[in-house]
């Protein structure tokens, strides 16, 4: 395969593997220090995991040059791991707020929804050039959902790492107003637009999200 001309495209391909190298190496940390609970530890590497799949993709999407029709399907698991990763999210969520078995039944609902989002936006791609909006939307659902509930946690206490997680969301937040933005574009030695400095930002995010995960599963080793 050939790397595609485009310099903004080649800068967005290489933070996409930048971005999933990153996610692999923390989903083996949180593996390695979630048996104080595995079960949180197991939602938060599956969150992690979607969303290495699709930086994967997207590093192969945005580099390389193929057809249209090649591109588009490269798309579909992309955006269907894009979904994933919000679903294992909010269970993760729902897992800190209200424990385990809220957890379970939530994760029985999010996958469902996430499909059912990977569905509408399939069935919007077929006619409209940016159905990416909808995921977008499917997103900041689930982060402002998400911020809301780890700034309660925060406040009321009683969870470790709580406000990392809480940077964590909002940088995540930052970094999806950026990309839907589409007006970012910079030079740092080489050339960088929205999608780009989404992915940028988004490491810092994952950066945070892991720290925090890694306050409360190490407190509950020490209990």
């Amino acid at each position: 395969m050939e790397l595609i001309d485009n310099p903004l495209e080649r800068t967005t391909a290489a933070t996409d593997a930048v971005l999933a190298v990153l996610l692999l190496l923390s989903l083996m940390y949180l593996r390695r220090i979630g048996r104080s609970d595995r079960w949180k530890a197991n939602i938060w590497s599956w969150s992690f995991g979607f969303l290495m799949l699709g930086a994967a993709l997207g590093a192969i999407a945005h580099g390389f040059k193929m057809s249209p029709k090649t591109n588009w399907l490269l798309w579909q698991p992309l955006s269907l791991f894009l979904g994933l990763t919000i679903a294992m999210f909010v269970t993760g969520v729902m897992h800190d707020l209200a424990g385990r078995e809220v957890s379970r039944r939530a994760l029985f609902i999010m996958v469902p929804l996430a499909i059912a989002f990977y569905i509408t936006k399939y069935a919007a791609s077929l006619f409209m050039t940016r159905s990416f909006i909808i995921f977008i939307i499917f997103e900041a659902l689930g982060m402002i959902f998400a911020l809301g509930i780890y700034a309660y946690l925060t406040f009321r206490g009683g969870l470790r790492g709580a406000a990392l997680m809480t940077a964590g969301v909002l940088v995540t937040i930052i970094a999806a107003a950026v990309q839907a933005s589409r007006a970012v574009r910079f030079t740092l030695i080489w050339r960088f637009d929205h999608n780009g400095a989404f992915h940028i930002i988004q490491m810092f995010g994952i950066l945070l999200l892991l720290f925090g995960l890694r306050a409360d599963l190490k407190n509950r080793m020490n209990d």
